[in-house]
């Protein structure tokens, strides 16, 4: 029995709605599918052609889309004004070549199929608008989205954002000429009006007003006031450019951008993202809901065709347009697969032009599934395009290979903890030899003086070449763990006569190197960490003697405690903890006064109580 009933939406719905997005996100991302396909799988699961428990996916659709509008108020408040002036090259000249480009050879394709040419252009042009939700979704989960070539898309995608005005100008302009419009539609200059006018408001109030009454509403001292003015500003943006015409979208990323600068951003940031989160799941859940399997399953043939011959044509301009304007062929290829789909833009287009009569129902409904089909499809092709591709190759100009280094200190890595080490022992003239596997680490610590050569510490014919047979000294400081142990057992076996010192990074690793025998090891942030103690008490006004006293004692029961875990394991020396939680104390009626002894000599008797 369907959940759904002519009510609409009731709180058994939000319950299916909520319980399919917490078992499908986690699940697929434990796959390596990731979350977006989960989503989308889900909507298929539970819409009117899986389970049945919702018949009219639209009514969701149309709340979930301000997860979209709420995703790109959050990359506004990450875009200052002065970077996306910096991005107008990208947005207006990559953004329109990709777009003008696509959709001229997708309008050829439509042609070719048999299309009207303008329903061929059309439904072109909604496959040309990818998907914003899913491609910023994926970006945001891989990390990408702040990378040069992460920005390049962002300005892709506002560009193609735009394009949604002079789109739907199209079809009214293609309905008329057909004869199918209605006498009194809006001329093409009042909606270019409105357009203007709509982003003058929402520039006037995110310039002059919006500071002024975030200031207001945070002397008050009410969250829920602050929570709900950040939902007005992102809601009321994205109203005043539908009323323009133009997409909700781009209203919520302009009124963020004329945020991005406020100091009221992070709080902003804070109220909006969880709206943000919970209503693009649900936006990839009523797509995927809005699959209309019988379509699918009558013209799976023309359907599967032309889920194809879109992807691959339009992934073929993408990586035409991308090499144009300077992107390796990595880059090309990796965009070519993110963006070869259709977005949820292609819906509104596709709705428009049926209305106006530049398509018939049955071309509507195919383009509409080619269009899903393309949104799950993506993210799978991105996958199988990350593992498939090979590690992106990083340029070695000018860096050399360990090779017959005689240094009397060998360095096995070179980041910020060997760059601080090295400086004592160039201060007093030591000769030392560097090595490291970061081709970017090496040619950045060139550009400060230091000769560092690549070469792999974990491999004895490399070690060799360092050195190591004639270093007094070894230096570990690679920020692996394992790649530390590694290492150290080569050193131990191969060359026993050097001394070997190694960067720990924590307890259970230092407890690691001092069974395999190495001559010293510190935990990379264990005395940086009572520096920064001792700091503290100072400013709290303890004086230099009790700051010295304290801090020798913290170290003397970590010492302590770190001997009773080399002989009892790490759970060992609890008690040698301080911490915050109040405990019962003797009172000095029941139980006599113990007198107390230094530090040293309690420890060395917790110790041997321990041994015995």
């Amino acid at each position: 029995m369907a959940v759904e009933t002519q009510a609409g939406l009731g709180l058994e719905h939000a319950v299916a709605l909520l319980a399919t997005a917490v078992v499908a996100a986690p699940l697929f991302r434990r796959l390596g599918l990731g979350s977006v396909l989960g989503y989308l799988a889900a909507g298929l699961v539970i819409g009117p052609f899986g389970l049945g428990l919702f018949r009219d996916p639209e009514n969701i659709l149309h709340v979930a889309e301000f997860g979209v509008v709420m995703f790109l108020f959050l990359i506004g408040l990450e875009m200052r004004p002065a970077k996306l002036w910096s991005l107008r090259k990208e947005i207006f000249g990559l953004g329109a070549a990709q777009v003008l480009t696509c959709a001229a050879l997708l309008s050829l394709l439509g042609i070719a199929a048999g299309l009207p040419w303008p329903a061929a252009a059309i439904g072109a042009s909604g496959f040309v608008l990818s998907s914003t939700a899913v491609i910023m979704k994926m970006m945001d989960d891989s990390g990408e989205t702040a990378s040069d070539a992460g920005q390049r898309n962002v300005s892709i995608l506002l560009f193609e954002d735009l394009m949604i005005v002079p789109l739907l100008a199209l079809v009214a302009a293609l309905g008329a000429a057909m004869g199918a419009v209605e006498e009194n539609a809006r001329p093409l200059w009042i909606s270019i009006a409105l357009a203007a006018a709509a982003i003058g408001v929402v520039f006037v109030a995110g310039r002059w007003l919006l500071n002024p009454l975030f200031a207001l509403l945070a002397r008050s001292g009410a969250r829920e006031v602050m929570t709900a003015a950040a939902l007005l500003v992102v809601l009321g943006a994205a109203l005043f450019m539908q009323w323009g015409g133009l997409s909700m979208a781009m209203g919520a990323f302009l009124a963020g951008v004329l945020l991005s600068d406020s100091v009221f951003r992070h709080q902003l940031e804070a109220d909006v993202e969880p709206f943000r989160g919970i209503l693009l799941a649900l936006f990839f859940i009523s797509v995927g809901m809005s699959l209309n399997v019988a379509v699918v399953l009558a013209q799976w043939q023309w359907i599967a065709a032309g889920v194809l011959a879109f992807m691959v044509v339009k992934a073929l301009g993408i990586f035409a347009v991308a090499r144009l304007f300077g992107a390796d062929s990595r880059e090309a290829v990796q965009r070519a697969a993110l963006f070869a789909q259709g977005g949820e833009f292609a819906f509104v287009l596709y709705a428009a032009a049926l209305t106006d009569g530049v398509m018939d129902a049955r071309i509507a409904a195919t383009m509409t599934a080619i269009v899903i089909l393309s949104m799950v499809l993506t993210p799978l092709a991105v996958i199988v395009l990350n593992r498939s591709m090979p590690p992106r190759a990083v340029s070695r100009d000018g860096v050399e290979d360990a090779n017959d280094l005689h240094g009397r200190v060998l360095f096995i890595g070179f980041g910020r903890f060997a760059q601080v080490v090295s400086q004592a022992l160039l201060a007093r003239g030591v000769d030392v030899s560097l090595i490291e596997t970061d081709v970017e680490m090496i040619q950045a610590a060139a550009n400060f003086g230091f000769k560092v050569y690549y070469g792999d510490g974990a491999r004895l014919d490399v070690l060799q070449a360092s050195g190591a047979g004639e270093a007094e000294a070894i230096l570990v400081c690679v920020d692996k763990p394992d790649a530390a142990d590694r290492i150290v057992a080569l050193v131990k076996a191969g060359f026993p006569n050097a001394k070997l010192f190694v960067r720990a990074f924590d307890r259970g690793h230092s407890m690691r190197l001092v069974q395999a025998g190495v001559d010293y090891q510190i935990r990379e942030l264990f005395e940086s960490s009572l520096t920064f103690g001792a700091a503290v008490l100072r400013e709290l006004g303890f004086n230099d003697i009790e700051i010295e006293e304290t801090i020798e004692e913290v170290r003397d029961r970590d010492a302590a405690r770190f001997e009773l875990q080399l002989a009892g394991g790490i759970e060992a020396g609890r008690a040698l903890i301080r911490g915050n939680m109040t405990t019962p104390q003797p009172t000095p009626f029941t139980t006599p006064r113990r007198e107390s002894k230094p530090l040293n000599e309690e420890a060395a008797d917790v110790i041997a109580e321990k041994s015995d």
